[in-house]
């Protein structure tokens, strides 16, 4: 378990799954922590599961074809649980092992890629979930110490020179291609490790959130380490 920071009351941690989906988001809290420590060895998972791509998706049937140790089986067995709850409550989890993510090299100096920090947009009220098993956690940039880039002028002059249309339909173009979403970490930030094995629900921009979107990125992998990830 991690040691949550409550900055600016953005972060809110809950022990119980049905506490995480039953709480919803107000104020400044646009993240909620579902805290827990995980039983099982995971890493016998990831490491028995061929990865032929960057990103395998692994469904309940290659969950259950893997021959596994007692521990193995303990980490599969939550591993299971996690995908029918989330599925129960009515989201669509999917449970990735990934080597590395693909790069966005179209813009070299605005990358939209996951690695940037990011906001999630849907034009549906909806969260997004996500938890780490094995590997590097992703992490939240608290929004007070994010800047979002478009609004940066060096960054905003450089997005013009891409523009070629009429100067009102600017800003369509930046949600068109999503330089919107994308933001920038302040010099004194301290971006936030979510931790292995618990389960986030992060704010998303929606037209009816009463929220600000949360900010968070995929972490640069480790050299030959690869991650186990669910989201939805």
């Amino acid at each position: 378990m991690i040691d949550l920071p409550n900055i600016e009351n953005q972060i809110y941690a809950v022990t119980t799954f049905q506490d995480m989906v039953s709480t919803p988001f107000h104020g400044a809290m646009n993240a909620i922590c579902y805290t827990r420590e995980l039983i099982g060895d995971f890493g016998e998972i990831v490491n028995k599961v061929a990865l032929n791509e960057d990103i395998e998706v692994l469904d309940q049937a290659d969950l259950l074809a893997l021959k596994l140790s007692e521990q193995g089986q303990l980490a599969r067995k939550i591993l299971l649980n996690d995908l029918q709850l989330l599925e129960a409550y009515g989201a669509s989890p999917v449970l990735n092992l990934i080597r590395c993510y693909e790069r966005d090299d179209d813009f070299p100096f605005f990358p939209t890629d996951v690695y940037s920090f990011h906001v999630d947009r849907s034009p549906v009220p909806t969260e997004t979930f996500l938890c780490t098993y094995y590997g590097e956690p992703s992490e939240i940039l608290p929004n007070a110490q994010a800047t979002q880039k478009i609004l940066i002028p060096e960054i905003r002059a450089e997005l013009k020179k891409l523009f070629s249309g009429e100067d009102e339909d600017f800003e369509s173009f930046l949600s068109e291609y999503f330089f919107d979403l994308h933001y920038l970490a302040k010099p004194t930030a301290h971006p936030v490790n979510l931790g292995l094995g618990n389960l986030w629900k992060l704010a998303v921009d929606h037209p009816n959130s009463l929220v600000s979107p949360c900010v968070h990125r995929a972490p640069k992998e480790k050299s030959g380490q690869h991650r186990l990830l669910m989201i939805c």
